[in-house]
């Protein structure tokens, strides 16, 4: 039976970078703001799609062989505790960033290592040559005989290798840098991103191939190229980090084949990237006795406890207006608990600068860490340090309320792994929960309250 597919009236004119259209030419698009590429579009015809042959019969769901599908490990634990246990199969991976966050640096180890494990793998590269992939795959001793090379720009060139090398993974840096003679537009356009992806794609899943993708971001941190392209791929993982600290974190932010929860820790060196099974150290300092203005809290990057440290200074001004100085901390939330503690708890911090950052570099964006850091403030501006081994997490009112946060059974049990024996928590109807045994929990329902116990 023949299908009739709907028809529409094109517009007059339309952009071939991202598809907007308008009613009269211009010459510049009014959306992606390319010169020269509003172009007059053509009007759609109705056609109608004929039935084919079926060369593959469905078959029952229980007679499907999903042995197939089953996870393959990288070697990388933090990046198979991202995408769920493993690559799979036919599988088409996205893994965008920021340049200099080293995206080729962790898929060129992760090439590596699968194909020291026996199977083929294809790396195409477009933004370098084969030498320059060379010299840091003997930086990071990433050398391996079933490791194949191509630096290609030519999309048809690069499925002419995936033809001839039939690899099991194939790895492309990046999907931007590859461009079809049979589509218009420059490499890295909407119309060329969509070929290309499109193009991959199919081959992945013709092949049983994985596949992974390097993306390029764009200033705001989104992935340059059609919305098309996310929905296209089966995972998108996003790679961040601080280009002055060397802590990475890969985020799942679609995954088919597993959750989207979890996140992995590296380390970026020079002699390449390493899996931190246990990051926690990177965020805690190393003093012998308690400093006043520190307090350590618990953070969920997904579902995984981090402990850090959050530190500040205040400083008496003889300014007329106070700084507000933060690192690693959103300056909004950090202004807000200052008016808290002046308000609720009878600080005078007006005339006060106030200087409050994270160490090591990670960025807490959770509200579960205001209780910490209207603590390390309070430490400050009392001169008086908190007991060691405490730490403190909740999120912090207007009203000076301290309200519960998921996951403290969690927090608690990182907590007591990493030798810490008192922590200050919400009070919740439920309680903390299962507290390991030696630990000593309080909850507080406001500031007021945790200020009390502690100083």
């Amino acid at each position: 039976m023949a299908t009739k597919t709907r028809s529409r009236a094109a517009a007059n004119y339309r952009c071939t970078e991202c598809g907007w259209t308008t009613a009269k030419w211009v010459g510049r698009c009014g959306e992606c703001q390319a010169w020269g590429t509003v172009e007059e579009a053509v009007e759609t015809v109705a056609r109608t799609t004929a039935a084919a042959t079926v060369a593959r019969p469905a078959l029952p769901i229980g007679e499907v062989d999903a042995a197939t599908a089953a996870y393959q490990p990288t070697g990388v634990g933090e990046l198979d505790r991202v995408l769920g246990g493993g690559l799979v199969p036919g599988a088409v991976i996205l893994l965008a960033g920021e340049p200099g966050v080293g995206k080729s640096t962790l898929l060129l180890d992760v090439a590596a290592r699968v194909a020291g494990q026996g199977r083929k793998v294809l790396y195409v590269t477009g933004e370098e040559s084969a030498a320059q992939v060379k010299l840091r795959a003997e930086r990071i001793n990433a050398v391996s005989s079933a490791l194949y090379l191509s630096a290609e720009t030519d999309l048809a060139q690069a499925l002419g290798q995936v033809e001839q090398v039939e690899p099991s993974l194939l790895v492309v840096d990046s999907v931007q840098t590859l461009s079809s003679t049979a589509v218009d537009g420059s490499a890295g356009g909407v119309s060329q991103v969509r070929e290309v992806a499109a193009s991959l794609i199919n081959a992945a899943k013709t092949r049983n191939m994985t596949t992974l993708l390097v993306g390029h971001v764009t200033k705001d941190g989104s992935i340059a190229g059609p919305r098309l392209l996310e929905h296209l791929v089966d995972v998108v993982c996003q790679f961040d980090g601080d280009r002055h600290s060397r802590l990475r974190l890969v985020r799942a932010v679609k995954n088919r084949y597993g959750p989207t929860d979890e996140v992995g820790c590296f380390d970026l060196t020079e002699d390449g990237i390493e899996g931190l099974a246990d990051p926690s150290g990177l965020f805690v300092s190393r003093t012998k006795d308690p400093v006043s203005g520190t307090c350590i809290t618990v953070t969920l990057e997904g579902r995984r406890p981090l402990v850090a440290e959050v530190q500040a200074l205040l400083a008496e001004t003889g300014n007329a207006q106070a700084r507000r100085a933060t690192s690693g901390l959103d300056s909004a939330r950090v202004a807000m608990l200052l008016a808290v503690l002046q308000q609720r708890a009878s600080m005078n911090l007006a005339k006060d600068d106030s200087y409050v950052a994270t160490v090591g570099g990670v960025r807490l964006t959770e509200p579960a860490t205001d209780l910490a850091v209207a603590l390390a403030m309070a430490s400050a501006k009392m001169d008086k340090p908190l007991p060691a081994r405490l730490i403190a997490f909740g999120e912090v009112g207007l009203a000076g309320e301290v309200r519960p946060v998921p996951g403290i059974g969690r927090r608690i049990n990182e907590a007591e792994r990493l030798g810490f024996t008192h922590a200050v928590v919400p009070a919740s109807p439920n309680g903390p929960g299962q507290v390991p045994a030696g630990f000593k929990v309080r909850e507080v329902g406001t500031l007021g309250e945790a200020l009390e116990l502690l100083f």
